[in-house]
């Protein structure tokens, strides 16, 4: 199964703390058993509407496969509960 993971970060964090955050993420990936094929970091955009108080956030897309949903299922466990990550989307390809 394939899958594209884009999450937007919020953007008054430090820089260390962004990196810690995305690693963090990567971590769950790949211990519920998904490859990262592809990552890439958007930087800095401007949100189309206000969420949360921000107006902009960091973007990160990720394509990743797996042999089920497992992991999937996990990131958005975990983004929906992050303070830290303010919008994300997961796309079956």
């Amino acid at each position: 199964m394939k899958y594209e993971i884009m999450f937007i970060v919020r953007p008054n964090l430090e820089e260390n703390e962004l990196k810690g955050i995305v690693k963090n993420f990567e971590t769950v990936l790949t211990k519920n058993g998904a490859k990262i094929e592809s990552s890439k970091d958007m930087g800095q955009k401007e949100l189309a509407y206000e969420i949360n108080d921000h107006k902009s956030g960091y973007y990160y897309l990720y394509e990743i496969s797996s042999k089920d949903d497992k992991a999937e299922k996990e990131f958005n466990r975990l983004a929906n509960l992050s303070e830290d990550i303010i919008r994300h989307i997961i796309i079956k390809l």
